[in-house]
């Protein structure tokens, strides 16, 4: 009982001076139904109006990046986890609840989907299915141990895009965010 308190005053603590500056910091974290108008940037991430929104613990592949079948196909790796976010927001009531904001001002949320009766969490759909990955910290630990574990069994499954070869996206963050720092 003690860890969980702390670890919420320590959630408390680092997202409250973000949303004080916010003039609607009362309905920020409010709980929302994702609109079906929703302009979608990346498989990660989208934007309402001019609200930005993106997935908590969840990195999609990267758009520009490419995936090889076996059969030599290539496709774009950012657009394959775009569509199968897009399939979900298409085919489910998602609904998000924010987290908190992202250095680029966007909305961290985590979100669930209402579909065939069942309640998923929609990190865990992406990554299960291998159109998405569990997000690190800058020193490469797992946001979310169950995002992890998802990506884990997608990978050993050889499932959605690891059947095909392509350059993970957390480790081109990862590097290219070492190669910032020289």
């Amino acid at each position: 009982m003690k860890r969980t308190s702390f670890a919420l005053l320590v959630v408390m603590a680092v997202c409250s001076p973000t949303l004080a500056q916010d003039a609607d910091a009362s309905t920020a974290l409010a709980p929302f139904t994702v609109s079906r108008s929703v302009q979608l940037l990346t498989g990660d991430t989208w934007s309402d109006g001019d609200r930005v929104f993106r997935l908590y613990g969840v990195q999609s592949c990267l758009r520009g990046t490419t995936a090889e079948g076996p059969d030599g196909h290539k496709i774009d790796c950012g657009n394959a986890s775009l569509a199968h976010l897009a399939a979900l927001f298409g085919d489910a009531e998602v609904t998000c609840q924010p987290m908190g904001y992202a250095l680029d001002k966007a909305v961290f949320v985590v979100c669930a989907a209402e579909l065939g009766g069942a309640t998923i969490d929609v990190g865990t759909a992406l990554i299960s299915t291998g159109y998405a990955f569990a997000a690190t910290t800058t020193k490469g630990e797992a946001l979310n141990g169950s995002y992890l574990v998802a990506e884990v069994n997608a990978k050993r499954k050889r499932t959605g895009l690891w059947n095909t070869a392509f350059q993970h996206p957390v480790r081109l963050l990862l590097k290219q965010a070492s190669e910032t720092k020289k």
